[in-house]
């Protein structure tokens, strides 16, 4: 009879602490949600603030009658403008998103 073949790559090398280094550690991963949030905030307040700064033309926008500011002497305040045009614009993408999932589900498409 012959012996019997070992077939492992490592011919059974490896100590049982080694074994045991990819087995679970019990620890939950972390949630990154916040910090990926604050991360596309930065980015879209900084698109927003370069849009404006390289705007050829002077853009004016105004609240009220009385407080109109424009995009070259408030640089600040219309990019800050433009950031809010972006995020009501991303939520309504979001929202209608939503909506048409919850649709979707009723229907049973």
């Amino acid at each position: 009879m012959s012996e019997k073949k070992s077939w492992s790559l490592q011919n059974d090398k490896r100590t049982e602490s080694e074994r045991n280094v990819f087995k679970p550690t019990g620890k939950s991963p972390k949630n990154k949600t916040t910090r990926y949030l604050i991360s596309l905030v930065g980015v879209l307040l900084l698109v927003s603030f370069l849009m404006t700064y390289f705007s050829e033309n002077v853009l004016e926008a105004c609240f009220t009658k009385s407080f109109c500011f424009n995009s070259k002497d408030n640089l600040i305040i219309y990019a800050l403008y433009v950031f809010l045009h972006i995020l009501i614009v991303i939520v309504a993408i979001f929202g209608a998103y939503l909506t048409g999932r919850k649709l979707a589900s009723k229907i049973n498409i």
